[in-house]
């Protein structure tokens, strides 16, 4: 799946930031935009987080080079919400305030299943890019038609951001940003190995992202999340989540 989602989800500005020397800003705006304003797509990311050491740190890969849309810079796994990502066989369920609390910021617009299908989606996703299975194994042969290879585990996913896509761009997207401690799950990360989608894996700090490329909206995700870490480091899940997004051409942060 295209991970244009991961990269453009809210971006106000598509700029790569680095440290390890002078590059050009990839800027999204230089794509022709639509005659009329798109409608944004529902997408997820997710925020596999590492805090055996001193730091906590978090899963990034690069975006290919044959990327049309911001190529060679370091984003999170993730993608838009496919049709059929509500059908997926999950082995546990998002907590059911989570379920509420996003059912809820669409005023009833999306039901439980539709909401999610955005956790399911962010799962898809990561094992389509990374190989990462976060859940068990199907018994046997038993697997339900439609199914991932393993049952994916909700339970623990932490929501952490909200960004749109501002109006003007090629693509739009609405997307949820979940995170994920790598040592409450099931989780292989021997298994994690480059795709079409992303590659050159790394590990970085939260409170440090310096040293790779990364676009203007993942550098304000986690300066948000370290800002959460500090304030919580268990990363309670009823904690208030940023929004990012565009209003009257100029970009707002509210909080959920």
């Amino acid at each position: 799946m295209r991970n244009d989602a991961a990269a453009a989800g809210g971006a106000f500005k598509a700029v790569s930031r680095t440290t390890s020397g002078p590059t050009k800003p990839t800027d999204a705006t230089e794509a022709p935009a639509p005659a009329k304003a798109l409608r944004p797509r529902l997408a997820a990311s997710i925020l596999l987080l590492d805090r055996s050491g001193r730091d906590v740190r978090v899963l990034v890969g690069r975006r290919s080079r044959q990327h049309v849309f911001m190529p060679n810079v370091h984003v999170f796994p993730g993608g838009r919400r496919d049709p059929a990502d509500h059908r997926i066989a999950y082995a546990r369920d998002l907590p059911e305030a989570l379920l509420e609390r996003l059912v809820g910021i669409y005023r009833g617009r999306l039901s439980v299943s539709a909401v999610r299908a955005l956790a399911l989606a962010a799962m898809r996703e990561l094992h389509e890019e990374t190989n990462l299975a976060v859940g068990p194994a199907w018994p046997g042969s038993v697997r339900p038609e439609g199914s991932l290879p393993f049952q994916p585990d909700l339970e623990r996913l932490r929501y952490v951001a909200r960004a749109v896509t501002p109006t003007g761009l090629v693509r739009r997207f609405d997307t949820h940003f979940f995170a994920l401690f790598t040592d409450e799950v099931d989780l292989d990360l021997g298994a994690l190995q480059d795709s079409r989608e992303l590659e050159d894996f790394r590990w970085i700090s939260v409170g440090d992202p310096s040293g790779v490329a990364i676009p203007d909206i993942t550098a304000r995700i986690l300066a948000a999340l370290h800002a959460r870490l500090d304030a919580d480091p268990l990363l309670r899940f009823d904690g208030t989540v940023p929004y990012f997004h565009v209003r009257n051409g100029r970009p707002i942060r509210d909080l959920l």
